[in-house]
């Protein structure tokens, strides 16, 4: 595998909570920390999204307006950007966290060019609140900004080591794919990302690397050419 530049990383907001399942776990953001860490004094530039789900799930009652609800998971993810933030600063790296709305002074507020001036100095960019309104996700939030920034690829860190052509947990014998393209991810309705981003993929030949965040070193393993998972090609 060549060695990439800037990647954007997407981190689910239950990997963090661990075995907890909710709030954070300061051992397994630790790790991830530690690898990013790596990555980035290896000389490349390294983005974040995290989702909200160890905060919110949705929406979670019918009392509460769909736009409400995204709202909150807007925040959820803006509450998991902060927490990280602050313990990849323990293992020594420069961070800033970046919204599409004010946050008062927690946040600066998203711009390429920021981003850009932010990447160039080897911080390690967080890009939270997704994109700012409702009815988008995470997923299509870090399509969104890997595109705008020129990202060379996407990270999807995930409980799941790879694409299968079927649940794992429920067949068995779910064939593993090394390597898809997002057409046959969208036809064959494999949910790797949701129908948005992979529509954005899909126009804008962004290549998404999928791969399991509980194998040790995984982000650093997908990095250096020991890739284990799924390059869903565009």
């Amino acid at each position: 595998m060549e060695k990439r530049k800037r990647v954007l990383l997407k981190l689910s907001g239950e990997a963090l909570a661990g075995e907890k399942k909710t709030g954070f776990d300061e051992e397994t953001v630790r790790k991830i920390a530690v690898q990013v860490k790596t990555i980035v004094e290896d000389g490349n530039e390294v983005g974040i999204v995290i989702g909200g789900g160890n905060f919110w799930r949705g929406r979670t009652s019918e009392s509460i307006d769909r736009t409400k609800a995204d709202q909150i998971g807007m925040l959820a993810t803006v509450m998991n950007c902060i927490y990280v933030s602050e313990i990849f600063r323990t293992v020594g790296m420069s961070t800033e966290i970046l919204t599409p709305f004010a946050c008062g002074t927690m946040t600066t507020m998203f711009s390429k060019d920021k981003a850009n001036e932010l990447f160039k100095k080897g911080t390690v960019v967080f890009l939270a609140g997704g994109t700012g309104h409702p009815y988008f996700s995470t997923d299509t939030g870090i399509v969104l900004r890997a595109i705008e920034l020129d990202a060379d690829m996407i990270l999807l860190a995930k409980a799941i080591d790879g694409v299968y052509d079927s649940d794992p947990k429920i067949n068995p014998s779910a064939k593993k794919y090394d390597e898809i393209s997002i057409d046959d991810v969208v036809k064959q309705k494999l949910a790797v990302v949701d129908m948005t981003a992979s529509v954005m993929c899909m126009e804008n030949k962004m290549p998404l690397w999928v791969f399991s965040l509980n194998e040790e070193n995984s982000i650093v393993n997908a990095m250096n050419g020991k890739f284990n998972g799924t390059i869903v090609s565009a």
